[in-house]
């Protein structure tokens, strides 16, 4: 067997985007044109990588990118040329808090360390420092603009190798002279696919307000995107949707959106750190109220701790479950810790309830006359009661509490599509789960037109 002396390489990028232009995958999608026409090859898909949602400085979705590439030595230069350039590019260097960063990481396999500097990239906060001393220690190369916190993310979306489970989206992206218009695309031929490939493909439509989510809503190059759970089924979806103007490119990325990679389960409440996303068993120990506007708040406690809930009204399903808890109830709570500010305690902002035990609930009625059974009449305040059936007075009769069945079910409940993270697993996605299948590239994973 012939042994193959290609060289292998992991290239990370990240925050070429702003508020006002631009997309990461974009360049990615871009970048990866240009390296197979010079004679590089794929190893996996490109990686789109979700960080940590709670992250004060991200721009929107916090998604860094990773393309794994094989190729002849002698192309080494070209390709670091290639890469650098594009990005210089595409960056909005310009606007405040847009700080690329890229970094070259070579050999076939990732250090454990890098890996767990990923996870932490995703459940909480790391720093530039951490990933210099890395990218030193493992004789990486790295390049920052700015600020350079780009290099953060982009390490963490070569660390992050996806050997759990994982998801696909297809991006299609428009022509550049469609840039910043309102996107065009036919809306019955989104809800149509969403129908027929579900639960293989998830989070395409809002179903309590009849709304697409496909489509972003911000100048960026994207016309839209399509997640599932395999290259063919995204593949598949992205041949049903009926664009209504010209799609410039499109490619299949493999993700961790849509698994929970964010979430961290803790022991203690007390273990509860802004910024980070949590997971975390508790008692309801303060009853639901509903604030301004229709935003629904309720305390737990855990013994160590009392931390505020909020389901605030975009959940949609989510904050009508909350409305429903009542004062012991045990529940489990997924969501983003906030930081606690001036005359509000820390703060759990939910993506999702699992209700694991219930207190029993009842109501007082009027006792029964017991010479005919019918029920009795308050005769007033402390004065006992009356049948108005035999006439007979029980003046020392007492109201009696009899159980309530409660509406709310034990279960799991998740926030509506709309408001969902891209990284919080939907309800579509249980019992689908991958773990660690080596992912085969089809035939046709992107295209230029």
């Amino acid at each position: 067997m012939a042994q193959d002396n290609k060289r292998q390489l992991h290239i990370g990028i990240d925050d070429t985007d702003s508020r006002r232009q631009g997309c990461t995958t974009y360049v990615a999608a871009l970048l990866l044109e240009k390296l197979e026409r010079i004679g590089a090859t794929f190893a996996d898909y490109p990686g789109l990588i979700r960080l940590n949602p709670n992250v004060p400085w991200k721009t929107r979705g916090n998604g860094a990118l990773c393309l794994r590439i094989k190729y002849d030595e002698a192309l080494d230069s070209e390709i670091k040329e290639e890469t650098v350039s594009l990005v210089e590019k595409y960056s909005d260097l310009e606007s405040k808090g847009t700080d690329p960063g890229i970094v070259f990481f070579p050999g076939a396999q990732v250090p454990t360390e890098i890996t767990a500097f990923a996870k932490s990239a995703e459940t909480g906060i790391v720093t530039l420092s951490q990933a210099v001393q890395l990218i030193r220690k493992f004789h990486a190369e790295a390049l920052g603009y700015n600020t350079q916190r780009g290099i953060i993310g982009a390490l963490a979306a070569i660390g992050e190798t996806l050997r759990g489970d994982y998801t696909y989206e297809i991006i299609s992206y428009r022509k550049p002279e469609n840039f910043g218009t309102k996107r065009r695309v036919d809306t019955t031929s989104i809800f149509e696919m969403d129908q027929k490939l579900q639960p293989f493909t998830f989070n395409n439509v809002d179903p309590e307000k009849r709304r697409v989510i496909i489509t972003p809503r911000g100048p960026d190059p994207v016309l839209f995107g399509i997640r599932g759970e395999t290259a063919q089924t995204v593949k598949e979806a992205f041949g049903m949707v009926k664009p209504l103007e010209p799609v410039d490119r499109w490619v299949i990325f493999r993700s961790n959106q849509g698994t929970d990679a964010h979430l961290k389960q803790i022991n203690a409440l007390s273990e509860a750190e802004p910024y980070s996303s949590i997971i975390a068993r508790a008692t309801v120990s303060r009853k639901p109220e509903i604030i301004p506007v229709r935003h629904v708040v309720f305390a737990i406690n855990d013994k160590t701790a009392v931390v505020d809930c909020a389901a605030y009204e975009p959940t949609g399903a989510l904050r009508k479950i909350a409305q429903q808890l009542k004062v012991g109830d045990e529940i489990e709570v997924y969501g983003a810790v906030r930081k606690p500010a001036a005359g509000k305690p820390l703060t759990l902002n939910l993506e999702k309830i699992k209700v694991l035990h219930l207190v029993a609930e009842t109501q007082e009625q009027n006792p029964r006359c017991p010479n005919c059974g019918k029920r009795l009449k308050s005769m007033g305040k402390n004065q006992g009661f009356r049948c108005e059936n035999c006439k007979a007075k029980f003046p020392k009769a007492q109201k009696t509490k009899h159980p309530k069945e409660r509406q709310l079910k034990l279960g799991l409940y998740v926030t509506s599509p709309r408001s969902q993270r891209h990284l919080t697993k939907p309800l579509r996605r249980y019992g689908q789960e991958k773990h660690s299948e080596d992912p085969e590239l089809i035939a046709q994973w992107h295209s230029a037109t």
